[in-house]
């Protein structure tokens, strides 16, 4: 069933050193090119790391040796604009892409892309891990991958045979994230103490790594601080304007 296997999620983080092969890997991508994407603008492309020093690169710059170099692929998602340039250019057209609205498209393909590819790959028995270090030193990394003018990683993906599983988190229960007809966030009083409960007996039971932590409070920690400053002006110089 689809929705046990989507309910079954954890990130796997300790990968056998099984490699994929590029029959795999294609079967993966192509899955995951039947995803929705925006008035059909594919605006995403996945860089597929393989080569042992990249990877070593790699795994400093994102601060991510472990699964980097452990994990059975290793991809960097990517907003892709470079090859609409190329597409407007067969038509003697200079395509737009500057604006707000061309980052969450490119985003938004670049996401649902990605979590086809992760679900797919779940459905071989693979494990997945999204890598948001890949971030911390973006313009690094892009040059490694050789990324040109209208092209970012947003994050990275590791895919492999799990050598060991995760327990689930426990999610946000349905009636927190579902509002009908209009937002109501006084429900909120009441559904996340009772959410902090269920997350502090996950971490104080689960089999490794326990720990005494509710989910506002890592929340609060984890948000009361800016991220990743460096991002805006980096776009900008991929000429994403946010005009």
């Amino acid at each position: 069933m689809v929705l046990e296997l989507m309910k079954s999620h954890a990130s796997v983080r300790d990968y056998t050193e099984e490699q994929l092969t590029r029959k795999e890997v294609e079967e993966l991508v192509e899955a995951a090119q039947h995803a929705a994407s925006s008035h059909f603008v594919q605006a995403y492309s996945v860089v597929w790391v393989t080569d042992r020093e990249k990877r070593e690169q790699l795994a400093e710059l994102s601060n991510n040796r472990k699964q980097m170099l452990g994990a059975g692929a290793v991809f960097l998602i990517c907003v892709d604009y470079n090859r609409l340039h190329h597409a407007g250019a067969m038509h003697g057209t200079e395509i737009v892409f500057d604006q707000a609205e061309n980052l969450i498209v490119g985003t938004t393909d670049a996401g649902l892309f990605a979590q086809n590819l992760a679900l797919a790959a779940e459905s071989k028995g693979y494990g997945i891990c999204y890598i948001g270090g890949v971030r911390n030193e973006i313009e690094a990394i892009s040059e490694l991958a050789g990324l040109p003018h209208g092209v970012f990683p947003v994050y990275g993906l590791t895919v492999g045979v799990p050598e060991k599983r995760n327990e689930v988190k426990p999610r946000l229960p349905v009636e927190a994230v579902l509002h009908e007809n209009a937002y109501d966030e006084q429900k909120y009083k009441m559904i996340l103490p009772e959410y902090d409960e269920t997350v502090q007996a996950y971490y104080g039971s689960r089999g490794s790594n326990q720990k005494s932590a509710t989910w506002t409070g890592q929340m609060a920690e984890f948000l009361s601080k800016p991220k990743r400053p460096h991002l805006r002006e980096f776009l900008e110089k991929k000429g994403f304007l946010f005009k």
